[in-house]
């Protein structure tokens, strides 16, 4: 059935690669991504690609150099060994939060990624909430940017009392995310107003909506130092929220993110496994995790079969 089919993976996301060949029944394939002494990067694929249709899988998270090379070296690979088509499965697409220049001489890393995967012979990229949607624009080749939102929902709806539920957006960005959210749940929205002085710093200013005596969950795609996710869950508590929660799809942690999750007053952290939990986010009860192997592997059985893939947005 799946005959010329090859999902390989590199270093961060073995468990979702291990959980994908299993959805399609298929055996994952064998590569290897080792170092050479002086760190330098050796990618072995080893089995026949010629002419088949392969999917490679990494997510450029921690640390984002090494696994973005990795990502690099095993399309140069499969494009030397006569790969039919190659396309990139990034669950995390690195360097997203550069999309734009917010001040002189600042890079857009977003597209330079972009850029390095079409030139190193990517054929499409399978993602997932990209920080802004814009980025699929940066490509000349075809992107399917995913969402782990369906996941969630369904948490929320067999987890949460939902007649005083209110889903709000960490900032004005992420309104149409928040908005999404809310109307699959059927329920109210709301805006935390911040200032970022600087990166991975931020002072929230204000709350705009109705959250006194509800049910909170802040909708966000990615955390990483958690400062935000916990000053904007502070301000909530303050403002009379009776819970708070957050979802987000992609668990970074970087710095003292664990530590402020535990200290802060979030009752649940709702991640997905697009980036693996370090050892200290696994021990946090708090910190709970929904796969999303699943509906990436959809993707791929609806791309390799050239069926619609839009069924997986509804």
């Amino acid at each position: 059935m799946y005959g010329d089919l090859k999902v390989f993976s590199g270093n961060a996301n073995p468990d979702v690669a291990r959980r994908i060949c299993q959805h399609l029944r298929i055996p994952p394939g064998v590569a290897r991504c080792a170092r050479f002494s002086d760190g330098e990067i050796n990618v072995e694929i080893g089995e026949n690609v010629r002419g088949r249709d392969v999917f490679l899988l990494q997510s450029t998270s921690a640390p984002v150099n090494d696994h973005l090379m990795e990502l690099l070296i095993m399309v140069d690979a499969c494009k030397r060994a006569s790969a039919g088509r190659i396309t990139a499965v990034m669950p995390y697409y690195g360097y997203s939060r550069q999309d734009r220049k917010v001040a002189p001489r600042a890079p857009i890393t977003a597209k330079m990624v972009a850029d390095m995967l079409q030139a190193v012979g990517v054929d499409r990229l399978l993602t997932m909430d990209l920080h802004a949607g814009q980025i699929q624009g940066f490509f000349n080749i075809p992107v399917d940017n995913l969402y782990a939102r369906n996941g969630f929902v369904d948490w929320v709806k067999t987890s949460v009392q939902r007649d005083d539920l209110v889903l709000v957006s960490p900032d004005a960005g992420g309104m149409e995310r928040a908005r999404s959210y809310a109307k699959l749940l059927g329920c109210g929205i709301a805006m935390i107003d911040k200032r970022r002085p600087k990166p991975n710093v931020s002072r929230v200013m204000n709350i705009i909506g109705d959250i006194e005596g509800k049910t909170a969950i802040v909708v966000d795609d990615m955390i990483d130092t958690a400062g935000t996710l916990t000053n904007g869950a502070q301000a909530l508590d303050d403002a009379g929220a009776s819970r708070v929660l957050a979802v987000a799809t992609h668990a970074v942690f970087s710095g003292p993110a664990v530590n402020r999750l535990e200290e802060s007053c979030l009752e649940k952290v709702l991640v997905t496994d697009t980036i693996p939990l370090k050892a200290e986010a696994r021990a946090l009860d708090k910190i709970e995790v929904v796969s999303v192997a699943e509906v990436l592997a959809e993707a791929i059985r609806s791309i390799h079969f050239q069926d619609s893939v839009s069924r997986l947005f509804a």
